[in-house]
């Protein structure tokens, strides 16, 4: 609801009944309804409200008083300006803000506010046990490196922002010339002259430009990366009206007086601002007419103009910005922004996205969240035995009675519990959360810095755009591909057609004939590749009407762009295909020269014909076709359509000419994993197409459902069609794709094509890239029905209390052996699935009591699950998976279910826009900078330039990301453990008080300083095997995806070794120093306390030492400084000169020094040493000889398979033994194994050939998905 001031009402409406006003309103404003006020008393807010619910947007030029008085609501009963302007506030933080919004932010963490907590209770003297820096300096340190990085962040965005705020641009003010205007002061209605080479400031009403008919050249690549050049086009009336600055300033939409009645001479109506980038509704109303618009005419923001020397464009959407939020966005210099309260698409695409989660991250989670839980239990047990000692206390000595005169039992209890909580917090590696960033960060800069996944030819390096996601990489277990751009190189090459039944572009002519051949034709491409002297020949002569149309259509219809540089025509192309065959027409004879508004210029065999467009049949992916209606030189109306042949020939005329030898044809095509398309054409007489022209003028000037109304139209105008041929594209494979797929299928995981290409095309690529085998059984729909049928039966049953099975363990495919099985589905099956769950979906809306009280609905709900599940059931047996003819979203849908009904981690690789929804949905998404632009890029975790780089992202960068992060951990909590459990044990000789035990300053710095180090090295640097063993063992991924390294069985490891080694520290320093003197130490406190420390810092950095399998200078200097660190902090702290200064902070004067010059504590420190180290030598020299023997009897049994295969046997020495990986090895590598890598390493270098391994009766007609990587 809008409330408008619309104040050249307000005389009229008081002498005018309100029911004339709101018909003849309604008779002239079609979807608006007029609500007459409730009183004669209005203010300048009330005259009238307008209900428009969906188109309410309402321009008028260069009239900014007009847009500054609507308002809308927004929060209760505040209200804001709805028309934006462009200004753009990015920064998050200023002078004043910065410390309490950033530390706000921080404390929004868990983990933080727990410390925030736990230091507010330490200032309670009652209660307080440690030293005010003990927690405080640790989190201080924590909050700070956060804080600077989000400072770092918030700069840099800011600054690149700014640059766009802050440019200029020609504005229209209120007096008629153009002015000088920065992009932040431009407003809603405001007339923008742009010239070449600018930005577009906001979106954009294109009016007119200088080039012919109105046309105006962008670049999109800040917007969905794409490098070609895209055109728009004004309006005819827009183009012819406003030729000069005069009329564009004069262009300023006053109403007048029309028919009694206050009416607009102009004004744009169109949707309300949305994030729909590539749709635009809406009409201009100009002197009585309407005109439609579309996105065709609206220039977006972030578009650049080229080759187009001025434009004027009325701003329709603007964009007010404020508080970026960080996450993906779509252009560069926005890509970690999004904003709120903006209007222009661009902005809206910037929103925020569901922060993806590693399974480690959601398992420290649970361990923090389960150590806190123990501590507070374990507090609450030492409070209980503390009050308990008290009573005992003072009932044995009474003489003490006075001192505890003002307590009692109960509050001492109490008391104790908040001071255990402060004590035993340290336990909770809050040192941890600071380091774990910094990993993530170096382990995604190693990938940016491999060569081995840099691509000269582009010089595209790889990109770790998500730097949290790193140890997911080493646990994926299926991956989910796209084939165009990603399998394929998405390079298209014309290499064969079918023209009225005769198959053109046999190999056996040369390039050189064929160049020959066309020497007249002086648009004749170098890069020519299809070769056929025949058809040239029957081009040449002219006689045959059906090549002629074929080629007329080839050089028609389509939306290619075409600019001359040094005499040469370029071609700009919105997706390879289109591009392939307006070249191959080109080489042909039939060349696009030029077009217009209305017009489309080709030259024929060397005469230059213009054509009249009459109509613009767009593609989408429900129609899987685009059509052209045109006017010929002579008069004729011709309508050319291509399309995929599911499509075009079920719309052929009844007499069917060549159909079915052009079937056969692209039986032939597609057994060749080309990509084809059928064209056909139809003659439009002037009556059908005049009554035809009127029902699509009326439908496109709709603003209520005219994408359908269009569509229906479209219906009927492509119909009768007469068929001309059939064209077939080469897209080659990727270099490196084979060996990809079979190294990620010997390491366990599955991966599944998603294609919107044909069935048969598809399963021949999946044969090519050794996804599927000849020995393999592939399972097609009528045979998946068979399976399934009996599953979805008896569930059936079940739902209805008839059947007495148990419908969980009632999977009759499960008998079955599909190891050597694939799958092939269609999206039409697979919608079959989907529409269940969405019809499922859409019951739960209907409302509260529906949920609860309809059991019928909740067992045809539970039947649907079940349909589904048994699906991914049996899909996930099959070794391989091939779903073909399925839309962008079904690819989301797809990946979607599998991660619902198995719990799996799953990546999603692709190249185009029309992968985005699916590698937003996977854990893992992966774009492929390729020749759709960047769209996939941008909204991925990672970039690569070629699909084989993912063997090295996932079995080298993951396993190894996988492993450190799992080590780091497991040694993290041990280490902590190890040192601070000794309070604890301390804690039951003191009475069970609160009496630390360790020096404060140790506590805060063990864990930042003291022990650090060595274990973030471990966490960056620690390999257990080379990169070349890991891709020449990718089974040694299944450790990751089985999450083998690091678990709660663990952590419960790690638990109980630091657990023994604090024990083991404690009571050996207790037996040697309990009432025994030394030449410094006299058994006291503080030395019994430096030397349990100190032992366990030796302890702790011997044990990593042994527990490094790959060491560099940086490993070593680690333990070197931590050392070094531990020496010159004592030193410090325990000084005297800072004991005379502040001895309540500084209470261990000389403490370490006396500790450990004594022999007796030096004794005490190596002995306990020894007692920590040796059992953990002994448990590894077990691991190590038991390791020994599996690698054996694996060695002697690769080496008899591959004797058997007539192969090299396999070495398994290069790995490197550690106990995990020792008894993973035992439990997964067999005899089958070796064969199956000795099987593998022989096939290897087998050529790969695009040959058809298809029965010729199992599958249906079908060709390519036309255009499928456009959407």
């Amino acid at each position: 609801m809008i409330d408008g001031d619309h104040r050249g009402w307000e005389t009229w409406l008081d002498k005018t009944h309100l029911f004339n006003v709101s018909t003849r309103f309604q008779n002239e404003q079609p979807g608006i309804s007029f609500k007459p006020p409730e009183s004669n008393h209005r203010t300048t807010s009330d005259h009238f409200v307008l209900l428009l619910p969906d188109f309410t947007w309402v321009v008028k030029a260069n009239d900014r008083a007009y847009h500054k008085q609507f308002r809308k609501r927004y929060a209760w009963c505040l209200r804001k300006k709805k028309y934006e302007d462009n200004a753009i506030k990015t920064a998050k933080y200023n002078i004043l803000t910065f410390l309490p919004l950033n530390l706000f932010e921080q404390f929004h963490r868990v983990a933080n506010f727990y410390f925030l907590t736990v230091i507010l209770l330490q200032t309670v003297p009652e209660i307080s046990t440690l030293p005010w820096f003990a927690l405080l300096l640790p989190l201080s340190i924590l909050l700070g490196i956060r804080g600077v990085r989000d400072l770092i962040d918030d700069i840099v965005s800011t600054s690149l922002i700014s640059v766009v705020s802050y440019k200029w641009g020609q504005v229209i003010p209120m007096i008629y010339y153009f002015d000088q205007k920065k992009w932040r002061d431009i407003c809603v209605g405001d007339v923008v002259c742009l010239r070449k080479d600018m930005f577009v400031p906001a979106d954009l009403l294109l009016l007119s430009s200088s080039e012919p008919n109105s046309l105006c050249y962008v670049e999109t690549m800040d917007i969905d990366g794409e490098t070609n050049l895209k055109y728009r086009q004004a309006l005819l009336v827009t183009h012819e009206q406003l030729a000069s600055e005069e009329n564009m300033a004069s262009f300023d939409g006053e109403y007048i007086i029309y028919n009694f009645m206050y009416s607009w001479m102009w004004k744009v109506t169109c949707e309300e601002p949305n994030s729909q980038m590539h749709s635009f509704i809406g009409t201009l109303e100009w002197r009585g007419e309407k005109y439609p618009l579309d996105s065709e005419n609206i220039l977006l923001r972030g578009c650049r103009i080229r080759n187009t020397e001025t434009c004027y464009g009325l701003v329709i959407y603007a964009g007010k910005c404020a508080w970026p939020v960080m996450c993906p966005g779509l252009i560069y210099y926005l890509s970690n922004i999004s904003y709120a309260g903006f209007d222009s698409k661009i902005m809206k695409n910037c929103g925020k996205i569901k922060l993806k989660k590693t399974k480690l991250s959601r398992l420290m989670d649970r361990l923090v969240l389960l150590i806190s839980t123990c501590l507070i239990l374990i507090s609450l047990g030492l409070a209980i035995g503390n009050g308990l000692w008290v009573n005992t206390f003072r009932q044995k000595y009474p003489y003490i009675a006075p001192f505890y005169e003002h307590t009692n039992t109960i509050q001492n209890a109490f008391l104790s519990f908040w001071g255990f909580v402060i004590l035993l917090s340290l336990v909770i590696p809050m040192a941890m959360l600071i380091t774990f960033e910094f990993i993530y960060l170096v382990n995604s800069c190693f990938i940016d810095w491999d060569l081995e996944m840099y691509y000269a030819p582009k010089d595209t390096p790889a990109k770790a755009r998500s730097t949290s996601l790193n140890d997911h990489l080493g646990q994926i277990q299926y991956v989910f591909s796209d084939k165009t751009g990603t399998l394929t190189q998405n390079i298209m090459t014309f290499k064969k057609c079918c023209i009225d039944g005769t198959i053109y572009g046999s190999e056996s002519n040369t390039k050189g004939q064929m160049e020959a051949l066309m020497s007249w034709n002086k648009y004749l491409d170098r890069k020519l590749e299809f070769c056929d002297l025949a058809l040239v020949e029957t081009i040449r002569k002219n006689d045959s009407p059906v090549v002629r149309e074929f080629m007329r259509l080839l050089a028609l219809c389509h939306t290619v762009m075409v600019e001359e540089k040094e005499s040469q025509l370029i071609y700009q192309a919105a997706s390879p295909d289109e591009e392939a065959l307006v070249t191959a027409a080109r080489n042909l004879g039939y060349v696009f020269l030029s077009r217009t508004q209305d017009t489309i210029t080709i030259s024929e065999l060397g005469v230059e014909r213009t054509y009249k467009v009459l109509a613009m049949l767009d593609f989408n992916s429900v129609r899987k076709r685009m059509s052209v209606l045109v006017r010929d030189p002579e008069g004729c109306i011709r309508l050319y359509t291509k399309g995929a042949d599911t499509v075009i020939l079920e719309r052929l005329h009844s007499a069917r000419v060549n159909e079915a030898s052009t079937a056969k044809a692209l039986d032939s095509f597609a057994a060749e994993t080309l990509r084809t398309l059928c064209l056909a054409t139809r003659e439009v007489g002037e009556e059908e197409f005049a009554i035809w022209s009127k029902k699509h003028h009326a439908a496109s000037v709709l603003l209520q459902n005219r994408a359908q109304e269009l569509d229906k139209l479209y219906e009927v105008m492509e119909k009768d069609l007469k068929l001309l041929g059939a064209t077939a594209i080469e897209d080659k494979l990727q270099d490196g794709v084979p060996e990809t797929i079979q190294l990620l299928k010997r390491g366990n995981i599955k991966v599944w094509v998603l294609t919107g290409d044909k069935q048969e095309t598809a399963v021949n690529i999946g044969f090519a890239c050794q996804l599927l085998s000849d020995d393999m059984t592939i399972l097609e729909e009528s045979k998946i029905c068979e399976i399934l049928e009996p599953s979805w039966y008896s569930n059936s049953l079940t739902s209805s209390e008839e059947g007495l099975c148990d419908k969980d363990s009632f999977l009759p495919f499960q008998t079955l052996s599909l190891q050597e099985t694939a799958l092939v589905v269609t999206g039409d099956f697979l919608d079959k699935i989907f529409l269940a769950k969405g019809e499922k979906t859409s019951k739960r809306k209907e409302g509260f009591w529906e949920r609860f009280s309809c059991c019928c609905m909740e067992a045809k709900e539970d039947q649907e699950n079940w349909m589904e599940k048994v699906f991914v059931e049996l899909a996930t047996a099959c070794q391989a998976v091939i779903c073909c003819r399925v839309t962008p979203k079904q690819k989301a849908l797809i990946v979607q279910m599998v991660k619902r009904h198995k719990n799996i981690i799953s990546l999603a690789i692709g190249d185009g826009a029309n992968d985005v929804n699916m590698i937003k949905t996977a854990d893992i998404g992966v774009g492929i900078s390729g020749q759709e632009g960047m769209q996939a890029v941008q909204c991925s975790d990672y970039a690569l330039a070629q699909f084989s780089y993912l063997q090295r992202l996932l079995f080298v960068h993951g396993r190894w990301s996988y492993l450190r992060i799992c080590k780091f951990l497991r040694y993290f909590f041990y280490k902590t453990f190890a040192g601070m459990m000794v309070q604890l044990w301390f804690a039951f000789y003191t009475g069970c008080s609160t009496q630390p035990l360790l020096e404060g300053w140790f506590l805060a710095l063990y864990n930042v300083f003291y022990t650090s180090c060595p274990v973030l090295c471990m966490g960056m640097f620690e390999q257990d095997v080379s990169a070349e063993k890991s891709l020449r063992f990718p089974e040694l991924y299944r450790a990751g995806q089985k999450n083998m390294i690091f678990n709660f069985r663990a952590f419960g490891v790690s638990f109980v070794q630091g657990t023994l080694v604090s024990l083991t520290n404690f009571y050996i320093a207790l037996w040697a120093m309990e009432d025994k003197a030394g030449t410094r130490i006299n058994g006291d406190y503080q030395s019994f306390a430096m030397i349990v420390a100190t032992a366990a810092i030796l302890t702790v950095l011997v044990e990593i030492i042994i527990d490094m399998k790959f060491w560099t200078v940086f490993n070593f200097l680690a333990i070197v400084i931590s050392l070094a660190f531990y020496c010159l902090f004592s030193y410090i702290t325990q000084s005297f000169q800072a004991f005379k200064g502040t001895p309540n902070t500084f209470q261990f004067p000389d403490a370490t020094k006396n500790a450990l010059t004594d022999p007796t504590g030096l004794l005490i420190v190596l002995l306990s040493l020894a007692v920590n180290i040796i059992p953990s030598l002994t448990v590894r020299y077990v691991h190590s000889l038991l390791s020994s023997r599996t690698m054996s009897e694996v060695s002697g049994s690769l080496a008899i398979s591959a004797k058997q295969l007539g192969t090299s046997a396999i070495p398994l020495g290069g790995v490197r033994q550690d106990s995990w990986l020792a008894g993973w090895l035992e439990a997964t590598i067999s005899h089958s194994q070796a064969m199956l890598q000795a099987r593998d390493m022989q096939t290897k270098q087998k050529p790969v050939e695009l040959t058809s391994h298809i029965r010729r009766d199992s599958l249906k007609r079908h060709s390519s998905y036309a255009f499928s990587h456009k959407e």
